[in-house]
């Protein structure tokens, strides 16, 4: 049967108009798929977020040397064999954010904590979540928010924030990451049928009383019960999305990607959710990924026997060489993502890596200092000058900046993103 491109939510007498949903992209690249066509690859998007910041004298590479022709410093050593395909851009910050330990719960936003008057906490979607709104319309999944257990990086469950600025729950654990991913449903499906048809009657509900509720409310009152209605809004998008998936068998990632095992920490467990983010992007099941990567638990897995919060306060000696060893360890798991990234070929005999853009950095350069945001970018998927040191030279160029240009790249429709000025032409091939 043909799905009509238009869907539309009932409820209280409104109608509320969706976007194309995943199905219809689903469909179409069957299609191209059984008449033997080429469809165009889709753009990917991958943010890591590292949290602590980086030994700022051997991770950054020298401000004297701009442009193509740079020395690879020791943090970056082991990417090595990838760097023609690394950027690394220099002299940005976001203006708002002054708590370095917020690292992740800004650095995708770059809002302004205190925006709001009256409200002790304040953050704004997450650029993830711009790129998400318009590439997920075609996938099963919008996005997919990985996490790192007690990563202890700032208020929030990974690096997404909604466009409510509410934080999108991440999954910390690569066992539930894979069988959300890549696991039929064992529930019939009759049952999950019914199951969202009771959602949907106990919204229904919901809005009935909301709409009961509203009259004679103050303005705040107002205000949150207006926030409170968008969160239903999401919900009822999220279940009209389960309905289009619900006979769509999930696509299994190419060779024998076999369940982790339980219990992963440390490296290991990055590893697997990179591993994971690389098969997600291949089968289609999203099209954009984040990772709030854990601190203390890969040092630990490092072998470094210093708090994470306490080696981000480094000087000469044990601590800053701790310091050093985490930076080239984080590297040493980049240069395996790129990899993979590399390796994992298209239909049309491209690889995953030319369609993709991965960022990798944070919020915080090290110890308390929020400027020179530690920002490296490889991937082919927006159009980037790589291989390039980019050295602003306004030293308070918005990192919104660099985050309008990758969301241009990759073709989201958009005109500003937080707090930016403009795009980096610098950073356009």
């Amino acid at each position: 049967m043909q799905v009509p491109r238009r869907r539309f939510l009932k409820g209280t007498g409104s109608l509320i108009a969706l976007p194309s949903l995943a199905s219809l992209g689903f469909r179409r690249f069957a299609a191209a798929a059984s008449t033997g066509t080429a469809a165009a690859r889709p753009k990917r998007m991958i943010f890591i977020g590292i949290g602590w910041g980086v030994t700022e004298e051997t991770w950054y590479p020298d401000k004297n040397q701009p442009g193509a022709e740079w020395t690879l410093p020791d943090g970056l050593k082991p990417l090595e064999r990838h760097r023609k395909d690394i950027t690394i851009v220099q002299n940005t910050f976001h203006k708002h954010s002054l708590d370095a330990h917020s690292c992740s719960t800004f650095w995708l936003t770059g809002a302004n904590k205190f925006g709001v008057p009256g409200k002790s906490f304040n953050n704004t979607i997450s650029v993830d979540q711009v790129a998400a709104e318009q590439f997920g319309e075609e996938t099963r999944l919008t996005s997919l928010a990985l996490s790192g257990a007690g990563d202890s990086h700032g208020p929030g469950l990974s690096l997404a924030w909604n466009r409510q600025g509410k934080p999108v729950a991440g999954v910390d654990n690569p066992v539930v990451a894979f069988h959300k991913l890549f696991s039929d449903e064992s529930t019939p499906l009759e049952v999950r049928q019914s199951q969202l048809k009771k959602e949907r009657s106990v919204l229904d509900t919901v809005l009935v009383d909301a709409k009961d509720l509203a009259r004679g409310l103050s303005r705040d009152d107002t205000d949150k019960l207006d926030e409170y209605l968008e969160s239903i809004r999401d919900i009822e998008i999220r279940l009209a999305k389960e309905e289009q998936w619900l006979t769509v068998p999930k696509a299994k990632p190419a060779g024998q990607m076999a369940e982790p095992p339980k219990g992963m920490s440390g490296d290991k467990e990055v590893r697997v959710m990179y591993d994971l983010m690389v098969a997600a992007l291949q089968t289609d099941a999203t099209r954009v990924a984040s990772y709030r990567q854990p601190a203390q638990s890969l040092i630990d897995g490092l072998g470094i026997s210093f708090n994470g919060h306490n080696i981000s306060h480094y000087s000469p000696g044990p601590r800053m060489e701790a310091s050093q060893k985490r930076d080239r360890g984080m590297s040493d798991l980049l240069a395996h993502l790129i990899d993979d990234l590399k390796a994992t070929k298209e239909p049309d005999g491209s690889s995953l890596f030319d369609h993709t853009i991965v960022v990798f950095g944070t919020n915080v350069r090290s110890q308390h200092y929020m400027d020179n945001c530690p920002t490296l970018l490889t991937g082919g998927g927006a159009g980037i000058r790589l291989g390039h040191n980019i050295v602003m030279p306004d030293p308070k160029t918005p990192l919104c900046n660099v985050w309008l240009t990758l969301l241009k790249g990759v073709g989201v429709k958009t005109d500003a993103f937080g707090d930016s000025t403009g795009v980096i032409e610098e950073l356009v091939a």
